[in-house]
């Protein structure tokens, strides 16, 4: 079975990706092995810091190179990606061995996929991550879901995905483990 790395790309107990990535978690089982990033005590790139590599840092990287491919579940700030995401993605995509800074990262020809979660701007984070994840040299599978959070959510915590959510969630789960193969 396929290993696949979830990256919620928000911090928060109770996240609404984190919810619509154990959704995603259905659409996979039986088929692949899903396992979550902890990134939480990943600091703010700077070259300062790359030698010696971070804990928190080394720990991401291991665990990507592990997974078979990665699926960020990642909120929309100001109609692009969070900050905190792009730092990530900015450590994970720095080359392993800096006496060649264009050298292969943890993330080189990694199988990756987005989904996002939010009230508005899907199309312009999208359109981010299109962008973004071909340039730090993954393999994109564009079979990006995307969601509104429920107005109940916001009273009651509980992110309840539609049908079509769940549709799309599914046809996404299929497109990255096809990639895979």
């Amino acid at each position: 079975m396929k290993n696949i790395l979830f990256i919620v790309g928000s911090l928060r107990e109770g996240s609404f990706n984190k919810q619509m990535a154990t959704a995603a978690e259905q659409a996979l089982a039986g088929k692949a092995t899903v396992s979550y990033l902890d990134w939480k005590d990943v600091p703010v790139f700077s070259q300062d810091l790359e030698v010696p590599t971070p804990a928190p840092v080394a720990a991401v990287r291991e665990a990507i190179q592990a997974a078979d491919a990665i699926w960020i579940f990642s909120p929309v700030y100001n109609f692009s990606i969070p900050g905190s995401v792009k730092n990530l993605l900015d450590w994970a995509s720095r080359a392993l061995d800096l006496s060649d800074t264009t050298g292969a990262s943890a993330l080189q020809d990694k199988v990756s996929t987005v989904s996002l979660v939010a009230n508005g701007g899907h199309e312009q984070a999208a359109e981010v991550y299109r962008n973004l994840m071909p340039f730090i040299r993954t393999k994109f599978v564009d079979q990006i879901t995307t969601s509104r959070v429920n107005d109940s959510a916001w009273v009651d915590g509980a992110f309840v995905p539609s049908e079509e959510v769940l549709a799309d969630l599914n046809k996404q789960a299929e497109a990255l483990l096809e990639a895979l193969n």
